[in-house]
């Protein structure tokens, strides 16, 4: 195997959103809220943006809207951020050609996920990211989310991806503590460990991770950026006051599977439709969607604030 140095720089730290994707009540791609959802995440001070990763419902996008949303993406942000490119699949050979693609519309690194319902094991792990660093032309990011991928990512394997030149960052989305500090431990110049979970999401950079791939980002970006300042500048007092804001909706985004509240979240911001595509289905009026809007309408205060 030929390897291949990229020859692009990327900086991931603090706060970046792993964005919805909005679609019309026909269930088509609504580009004109998606350019609502980018500008009100650059007006909030967002510093990187993931197009088509779980958050935007990746699974459910033909190939020509998965072109489409990043094409689109790539012409709104202008290179103000990074923009990262959803592109992991089960298959090896398939990732690489993904990535490929992203790198041709203009995406400035890859998000990629653990191969899901495969389970390979460390070694395969190993070598599927080695090879998609090596042919898929983009700076990689991991991305370990066992909950969703039956698949783990185990920190002696993550060390041995990050001496690769190509591989640049983990998003680890374990929540426990004793995962956070392994990953965290990873954190050097040249590889960015950020945390995929937001509920402990600013423990974990106090505890030495960069930043953050955020879903609640969506909907607060400048609470989100004002938080991640305050871990990566290790303002722990100001970090856990800006946390116990955000806990009521953190916790109200957890009344069914990711994007389904945040999408509704994002309805009642008026940025975009509550749709999602099936299997998944729209969050229905009730105790759940008032205690979401609730906690939303809560923290407006705070979102102008911040």
């Amino acid at each position: 195997m030929v390897f291949r140095h990229v020859d692009r720089a990327v900086q991931l730290t603090g706060s970046i959103c792993a964005l919805a994707t909005p679609f019309a009540a026909d269930g088509a791609l609504d580009l004109e809220a998606y350019a609502r959802l980018i500008d009100h995440q650059l007006r909030g001070g967002t510093q990187g943006l993931v197009v088509a990763g779980s958050t935007g419902e990746a699974h459910m996008l033909e190939p020509g809207e998965w072109e489409r949303l990043l094409s689109f993406a790539v012409a709104q942000v202008r290179h103000r951020v990074p923009v990262l490119a959803g592109t992991g699949a089960a298959a090896t050979a398939e990732t690489i050609r993904q990535t490929r693609r992203a790198r041709d519309l203009g995406a400035d690194a890859a998000l990629v996920v653990t191969p899901y319902y495969v389970r390979p094991t460390q070694q395969g792990l190993f070598r599927h990211f080695t090879a998609v660093a090596e042919q898929g032309g983009l700076p990689l990011v991991l991305y370990n989310v066992p909950g969703r991928t039956a698949c783990d990512l185990l920190p002696d394997t993550a060390a041995r991806l990050a001496e690769h030149p190509n591989i640049v960052g983990l998003k680890e989305a374990r929540a426990d503590a004793a995962r956070i500090a392994a990953a965290a431990a990873l954190s050097r110049p040249g590889f960015s460990v950020l945390s995929g979970d937001d509920a402990t999401a600013h423990s974990a950079m106090l505890a030495g991770m960069r930043g953050v791939i955020s879903v609640i980002n969506n909907l607060v970006p400048a609470p989100m950026r004002a938080l991640a300042d305050a871990c990566l500048h290790g303002d722990a007092a100001a970090a856990g006051q800006i946390a116990a804001r955000l806990a009521p909706l953190i916790q109200a985004l957890e009344c069914a599977p990711n994007p389904i509240p945040v999408k509704a979240g994002l309805a009642a911001l008026r940025i975009a439709r509550a749709t999602v595509r099936l299997p998944l289905t729209e969050l229905e009026p009730g105790e759940a969607l008032t205690r979401l809007e609730t906690s939303l309408t809560a923290l407006a205060p705070v979102a102008s604030a911040a």
